[in-house]
């Protein structure tokens, strides 16, 4: 639980230096309580196993949280029952006058196409546009991460000679941010993708940081505008059978598919997954929420744009 401790208390100032979460009671004294909007835009076929895993990250924090689905108007999902989409997803028309205090946008199966070609693109870039002015932070991750670098910032994106997949470890290149508080020297996340955005690319860019990369999987999170956007190429939000079932799911249709690296005890497709990953994925969406979501909405949402 973060800490709540009398105003202009010493300690509060000490406790910030070790990267301890402390709330200002000025803060929480003037703003009424109220739950944060997160809304997630979710590209990802199998939308309730990406439901799943985003939420069981989101509930990982004793802030409050009002949870809304996003779809496209242009895109009609085929692996999802269209009574569920019915039931919990809203298209951006019908949302478009709302501010939310967070956004996630997923990944999607359209990273081997090029950008204009994706039919929803005109679309998804008028969201992105969207989300500047109507969203205090938000999480592009793996496609929807490359998309947004390519359409803020010309970043552009590289096909891999094969499928970037597995369990690989980064480092941080940017001490002392919020984002990474209580993470350890080296942590770990999922990949698996058959594109990729390079280093070179965004160091040319001035608004962009590159935050944290691998030795063997490269860039892994960029960040923006003082992190009201994180662009985040992994997936860190995997459950620990995901690579399993994407492996299993591509070998039964015949396509060439390498064992995810670093993944499976022994590295034995039969045995359970090691799972590295989770930890640290925990640490960054409750990072994420308090110090880029929570500290920096303002005091009425509408102050956002």
């Amino acid at each position: 639980m973060p800490l709540n401790l009398p105003d202009k208390l010493p300690a509060i100032e000490l406790l910030k230096e070790e990267n301890i979460f402390v709330i200002d009671n000025s803060r929480a004294n003037a703003q009424d309580i109220r739950p944060l909007k997160i809304v997630i835009l979710n590209l990802m076929p199998l939308k309730i196993t990406t439901e799943t895993d985003l939420v069981r990250l989101l509930s990982n924090t004793p802030l409050q949280l009002e949870i809304s689905f996003m779809k496209l108007k242009s895109h009609t999902s085929k692996n999802t029952p269209v009574e569920h989409m019915k039931a919990f997803y809203r298209d951006f028309d019908l949302m478009r006058n709302e501010t939310y205090d967070g956004m996630i946008v997923t990944g999607a199966p359209v990273e081997q196409m090029p950008y204009e070609e994706v039919t929803y693109w005109n679309e998804i870039t008028t969201i992105f546009d969207w989300a500047r002015t109507h969203v205090t932070s938000t999480l592009y991750i793996c496609w929807a991460a490359q998309a947004g670098l390519y359409h803020f910032y010309g970043v552009p994106k590289y096909p891999l000679d094969k499928k970037m997949f597995g369990i690989f470890e980064h480092h941080i290149n940017v001490q002392g941010l919020p984002i990474f508080r209580g993470f350890d020297d080296v942590f770990f996340v999922p990949h698996s993708r058959h594109t990729e955005v390079r280093r070179e690319d965004i160091l040319k860019v001035k608004d962009l940081t590159l935050l944290s990369e691998s030795d063997d999987s490269g860039v892994y999170m960029a960040m923006a505008r003082n992190g009201r956007e994180f662009f985040i190429t992994g997936h860190s939000e995997y459950s620990p059978y995901t690579l399993d079932t994407e492996y299993k799911r591509d070998l039964g249709k015949g396509l060439p598919i390498e064992m995810p690296k670093n993944y499976y005890r022994e590295d034995n497709a039969d045995n359970a997954p090691l799972v590295r990953w989770r930890g640290h994925a925990n640490l960054l969406f409750s990072n994420w929420l308090n110090y880029y979501v929570y500290q920096e909405t303002p005091f009425d949402i509408t102050q956002i744009r």
